[in-house]
């Protein structure tokens, strides 16, 4: 049975840090691609960060390029986002996420989510 479980949101200031967690069952992180995306009230699903099977390509979305950084370690069996310098935007539910194939695809499963509330 897949299951995620995220961790790690809080409230945090504007410009503060916050690291995610998303401890994953059920397969080995070798074997998909993994990724998180995040949806905020009355706003549309958006992809966050993806990272391949052997971990050798990422990808960002635009609005949070250069301030994330996702990254796993397989014998955890777990997934990372590091968010720094945050903004009043990125407050969402963030969800970690398992996709088929690529990033580019659908999430095939998710977690519950963890949520980040970024105000002052």
């Amino acid at each position: 049975q897949v299951q995620f479980v995220e961790s790690g949101g809080d409230l945090v200031q504007p410009g503060g840090s916050l690291r995610l967690s998303c401890a994953v069952s059920g397969f080995t992180l070798d074997s998909k691609t993994l990724g998180w995306f995040r949806q905020a009230p009355g706003k549309e699903r958006e992809k966050v960060s993806c990272i391949s099977k052997s971990g050798g390509y990422t990808y960002y979305a635009d609005s949070v390029k250069g301030r994330f950084t996702i990254s796993k370690d397989n014998a955890k069996n777990t997934v990372y986002l590091q968010m720094n310098s945050l903004k009043p935007e990125d407050t969402a539910v963030y969800y970690c996420a398992s996709y088929r194939f690529f990033c580019s695809d659908p999430p095939d499963y998710w977690g519950q989510g963890t949520q980040v509330t970024v105000s002052s």
